[in-house]
C-alpha cells in the first residue's frame, strides 16, 4: 500500500508539507537495507549508540531523497534535491504513521505478548489458520518500537487477519504498541524473567504488558503462567473493557479451559480438557512442557474462533517445530549453504536476502525459490515483485521450482535485469536434472514451502563431513556486541579481535556481521588473517598486531594496518616503506606497561616520537597498551598503575607528534568493570563470544558457540568389562556405553576422559568413561535410558559452558575454542 509523501506528511505533522506528486511504500530505519530509493522514506532514528541523522548522507548518495528527521538537526541546504519531513520525535512519527494505516483496515488482529511464546505462538496460528485466512504477521520476531510499526505497515487489503506480537523492556512502551496493533483478540503467553531490569517487580511488568489489551474483545491466556495478583478475571482491573471476553486455560483450577489430563508417547501428547461443559481431547505432535503450554494457547484461539472439533483435530496434527533461525553451511566446491526453512512469504524472503548478501561479500549469489503459497497476491504482481527484490540486492541466478514460477518463467526473465532465471517444476525434477557443477564459488539461498522438501536440496548441496560440528550463533554474538555498548560512552570507538580465526569461530563470517553491524576496527594475529578477510569483502579498518617483515608487503596491497611494538620492527617496516615511496602509512604503536609481552618502554616514546616525525614514513593511527588483569580485583591498584603509565606514554607522544591519535587500553573485562579507562576506543575479545568471567551475569552475555556431535553407537556392557584403551574405563555396574563422533583430532581434550568431562545427552549429563580417542569418546548413559543411536550430543554451549570445560582441563575458555579442529564443520545461525 502506498501513500503520498504529502499525506505522510500531514499525517505525522511535519513542520512543513512538500509539494509534488512523490508515492512512498517502503519505510526504511536501517540504512544498511535500502533497496528502492525512489519509493522508500528514510526515518532517522536516533539510539544509544547510532543516530540515524549520521547516515543521510550515505543515503543520498545511494539515490534516496525523502526524510523523516528531528527538527533542527541538519541543514537541509546540504541536500538540495532531499526533502526533509521536520518532526520533534522520529521513532514517534513512524509509530503515528503506523498506527494511522492500521485504521484503514477493519479485519481482526491478534495481539500477542509476554515474557516467551509469542513467536512460537504467532508462527503456529499461522500455521493452523493459513489455509483459512489470508494472514499478515510480524515478520520472524519483530515486536519492538521499531519492529511492531514496521510489521503493521505490510498491511493491505488482501489480508483479512493479523497477528502481531509486542515485546517491552521498560514502562511506557506498551502503550504506543497497543496503538499500531489496536488488536481485536488477545494473547497472554506468560509472564517471566526475561526484561526483569526495567521493572521494580513482575506486578509492574505485568501492568505494563496489559496495556496492549485495553480495547481487546477477547483475551486468551493461561491462569496459571499469570501472577494471582494480576490475573486479568480478578475484579478492580481497570485497564481492559468491562465487556471483554476473558478465555483462560489451567491445569489448577476451573478455566474455560480445564485441563483434566495429559498422556504423553514418544511423539505426542493426548491432551483432555472439559470445555463448555464437554470433554474435548487434542492430539499435539509434541512432548515438551513448553511446546504443549504454546500449543495449549493455540487450541483456545481456535475454540474462541468457533472452530469444529474434528478439524481442530486434524489441524493440530499438523504442528510443525519452528526453526526461527537461518543456517550457513559450507557447501560443495567452495558454497555457502544459507538454509531458511522458518517461512516462505515475502517478509521473511527479503530478510533472509539481507543476510545472504551481508555474508557473501563480492561472492556470487543464487536464489533456490519455491511457490510462495497462500500469499493472496495475483502470480503476475507478486513474482514481479520478488524477481525485482533479487534483481536489486544484486542476486546473480534465480532457481525456481514449482508450477506457479514455470508459469512465470517468461514474466520473470524479462524483469530479472541481467538476473539468469532458470524454473523446474519440482524438486525431484530439479534434483534429476541440475549438476553439482553448476554450483561453484558463490552463496546460495534455499527458500521453500516444507511441502516441496528442500532438504533434500540442502543434503544434495552440503559439503560432506562428519557428524561434530560447531554452531556458531550470531544473533547472539550481535547480541552480546550490544550488551557492551550500552556500557560505553556515545563517542567511544570500539575494536572486535578476530585472531585466530575469530576464537575458532570462523574470522570472514564473524567479521561481515560485526561490518553489518558498523563496529569500527578489526584486530587479526597475523597479515594473512587479514588478507582472507580482505579477499572475503571485509571493508572495516584491520590492525594487524603480529608483524614481521614477510607480511609487508600484504599488508601494503591489502590496506591492512600494523601494530608497531619495537624499534627493532619500526626500522624495518620504515625502510620498507621508504623502498615504496610510501608516505604517512597508518600504524598502532603499543606500549609495555606491565604485561612484559610486546610494546615499547614507556622511556622511549620521546625518540619514537621523534623518529615518526623525522622519518615521516608512518602516521600513528593508534597508541595501545594491554592490561594484565582487568577482571581481578584484587589486581585494581596495578590495572591503575597500567593505566597512568599508559597516559604519560600518550602524553609524550601527543606532544611531540603535534596530530590526534586513537588511545585505548581496555579489553572485554575492563569495559565493565573500568569504564573510566575507555579512553577512544576499547577492545571485545572473547566477551563477543560469550565468555567472559568477570561479568557475564551481570551482562547476561548469550552463548554464541556450540560445540555438538551425535551418538554412533550404544552398547550395553556387564561391570566385569572395560572402555577404550589401556582398560581405562572401569565400571562399577552393568551399564549402557554411548560412543560419540568426537575425538582429539577435532579438538576434544584426552585429560577429558575417565570421568573428568561430560557431555549433554537427552537433558543430562553423561560422564566421559575410558580414554578419549582420536576420533571417538565414548560416554556412559546408564542413567539416561532415553538416550538412543542418532541423539545430538553437546559437547560445550549452553548446558556445558566452555568454561567449565576449560576448569576440567585445567586451561582457560580461549584454548578450548581455538583448539576446535578445522575438520569440525561449522555453521552459521542468524535467528
Amino acid at each position: 500500500m502506498s501513500y503520498s509523501l504529502k499525506h505522510i506528511a500531514g499525517i505525522i505533522e511535519a513542520d512543513r508539507i512538500p509539494s509534488g506528486e512523490a508515492v512512498i511504500s517502503q519505510l526504511l530505519t536501517d540504512s544498511r537495507k535500502l533497496i528502492f530509493a525512489e519509493s522508500t522514506l528514510f526515518f532517522a532514528i536516533e539510539g544509544p549508540r547510532r543516530d540515524g541523522h549520521d547516515f543521510i548522507g550515505e543515503l543520498y548518495d545511494r539515490g534516496l531523497r525523502f526524510f523523516v528527521v528531528q527538527k533542527g538537526k541538519l541543514s537541509s541546504a546540504l541536500f538540495p534535491e532531499a526533502v526533509f519531513l521536520e518532526v520533534s520525535h522520529v521513532l514517534a512519527a513512524l509509530q503515528k504513521l503506523a498506527a494511522y494505516h492500521r485504521t484503514q483496515f477493519n479485519i481482526p488482529v491478534i495481539g500477542i505478548t509476554g515474557s516467551n511464546g509469542k513467536t512460537i505462538v504467532k508462527e503456529w496460528l499461522y500455521q493452523l489458520l493459513h489455509t483459512e485466512e489470508q494472514i499478515v504477521r510480524s515478520p520472524r520476531s519483530y515486536n519492538s518500537q521499531i519492529g511492531v510499526p514496521l510489521s503493521v505497515w505490510q498491511l493491505n487489503h488482501t489480508h483479512t487477519l493479523g497477528i502481531f506480537e509486542a515485546g517491552i523492556s521498560q514502562k511506557g512502551e506498551m502503550t504506543a504498541l497497543q496503538k499500531i496493533i489496536q488488536p481485536t483478540i488477545g494473547i497472554w503467553t506468560n509472564i517471566g524473567a526475561a526484561h526483569a531490569e526495567g521493572f521494580l517487580s513482575d506486578a509492574e511488568k505485568a501492568a505494563e504488558k496489559a496495556n496492549l489489551f485495553s480495547a481487546v474483545e477477547s483475551l486468551v491466556y493461561c491462569k496459571d503462567s499469570i501472577i494471582n495478583s494480576f490475573d486479568p478475571a480478578n475484579a478492580g482491573h481497570t485497564m481492559l473493557k468491562k465487556d471483554v471476553h476473558l478465555f483462560s486455560w489451567s491445569r489448577t483450577g476451573k478455566a474455560e479451559l480445564q485441563i483434566l489430563s495429559e498422556e504423553q508417547n514418544t511423539q505426542q501428547t493426548w491432551v483432555t480438557a472439559l470445555y463448555e461443559g464437554k470433554q474435548l481431547q487434542v492430539a499435539i505432535p509434541f512432548t515438551d512442557r513448553i511446546s504443549v503450554d504454546n500449543a495449549i494457547t493455540c487450541w483456545c484461539v481456535l475454540l474462541l474462533k468457533r472452530f469444529s472439533k474434528d478439524w481442530i483435530q486434524q489441524r493440530m496434527l499438523l504442528l510443525e517445530a519452528v526453526d526461527m533461525r537461518m543456517q550457513l553451511k559450507k557447501a560443495v566446491n567452495n558454497c555457502y549453504l544459507l538454509n531458511d526453512s522458518y517461512s516462505n512469504d515475502t517478509a521473511s524472503l527479503e530478510l533472509a536476502l539481507d543476510f545472504l548478501v551481508q555474508q557473501a561479500g563480492k561472492n556470487k549469489t543464487t536464489l533456490i525459490l519455491s511457490d510462495v503459497l497462500q500469499s493472496g497476491q495475483h502470480a503476475d504482481e507478486l513474482y514481479a515483485g520478488i524477481v525485482k527484490q533479487a534483481a536489486t540486492r544484486g542476486i546473480s541466478r534465480l532457481i525456481g521450482i514449482g508450477t506457479t514460477l514455470v508459469s512465470q518463467q517468461s514474466l520473470l526473465q524479462k524483469k530479472a535485469a541481467g538476473m539468469l532465471v532458470e524454473c523446474y517444476e519440482s524438486t525431484a525434477f530439479f534434483l534429476q536434472h541440475a549438476s553439482l557443477n553448476q554450483f561453484r564459488d558463490e552463496y546460495i539461498l534455499l527458500k521453500g514451502a516444507r511441502i516441496f522438501s528442500f532438504e533434500r536440496i540442502s543434503q544434495w548441496l552440503e559439503q560432506k563431513v562428519h557428524q561434530t560440528v560447531m554452531e556458531v550463533n550470531l544473533t547472539a554474538m550481535a547480541h552480546n556486541l550490544k550488551a557492551y555498548q550500552q556500557h560505553l560512552r556515545p563517542s567511544t570507538k570500539l575494536m572486535a579481535m578476530v585472531k585466530a580465526f575469530s576464537y575458532g569461530s570462523g574470522s570472514a563470517e564473524v567479521a561481515r556481521l560485526l561490518q553489518f553491524q558498523k563496529i569500527d576496527y578489526l584486530a587479526v594475529a597475523y597479515a594473512d588473517e587479514g588478507v582472507e578477510l580482505r579477499k572475503a569483502g571485509i571493508s572495516l579498518p584491520i590492525m594487524v598486531m603480529n608483524v614481521d617483515e614477510a607480511g609487508f608487503d600484504a599488508m601494503i596491497q591489502y590496506n591492512l594496518e600494523p601494530e608497531i611494538y619495537s624499534f627493532g620492527i619500526y626500522r624495518q617496516f620504515h625502510q620498507f616503506l621508504d623502498k615504496q615511496a610510501i608516505r604517512q602509512y597508518p600504524v598502532h604503536i603499543k606500549f609495555n606497561t606491565g604485561m612484559n609481552r610486546l610494546g615499547f618502554e614507556i622511556s622511549e616514546a620521546d625518540e619514537l616520537a621523534s623518529l615518526i616525525n623525522q622519518q615521516g614514513t608512518m602516521v600513528v593511527k593508534s597508541l595501545l597498551s594491554h592490561l594484565v588483569a582487568s577482571e581481578t580485583i584484587s589486581l585494581d591498584e596495578f590495572t591503575a598503575e597500567q593505566v597512568s603509565r599508559f597516559e604519560r606514554a600518550a602524553a609524550t607522544m601527543q606532544q611531540l607528534l603535534g596530530y590526534p591519535f586513537i588511545k585505548h587500553i581496555a579489553n572485554s573485562a575492563g569495559i565493565f568493570r573500568h569504564p573510566e579507562y575507555q579512553f577512544d576506543m576499547v577492545r571485545l575479545g572473547i566477551g563477543l563470544y560469550g565468555v567472559d568471567s568477570a561479568h557475564e551475569n551481570q551482562l547476561a552475555l548469550q552463548t554464541v558457540v556450540t560445540l555438538k556431535s551425535t551418538i554412533a553407537q550404544i552398547r550395553n556392557v556387564s561391570q566385569h568389562e572395560t572402555v577404550g584403551y589401556n582398560r581405562k574405563g572401569v565400571l562399577e555396574r552393568d551399564s549402557r556405553i554411548a560412543t560419540v563422533r568426537i575425538g582429539y583430532a577435532d579438538g576434544f581434550s584426552r585429560s577429558l576422559g575417565n570421568r573428568n568431562g561430560y557431555m549433554w545427552v537427552r537433558g543430562r549429563k553423561a560422564p566421559v568413561i575410558g580414554n578419549v580417542c582420536m576420533d571417538m569418546t565414548m560416554v556412559d548413559v546408564t542413567d539416561i535410558p532415553e538416550a538412543k543411536e542418532g541423539d545430538e550430543v553437546e559437547v560445550f554451549g549452553k548446558h556445558i559452558p566452555v568454561q567449565e570445560l576449560a576448569k576440567a582441563t585445567g586451561t582457560i575458555a580461549y584454548e578450548i575454542m581455538t583448539g576446535i579442529s578445522q575438520r569440525v564443520k561449522r555453521i552459521y545461525v542468524e535467528e
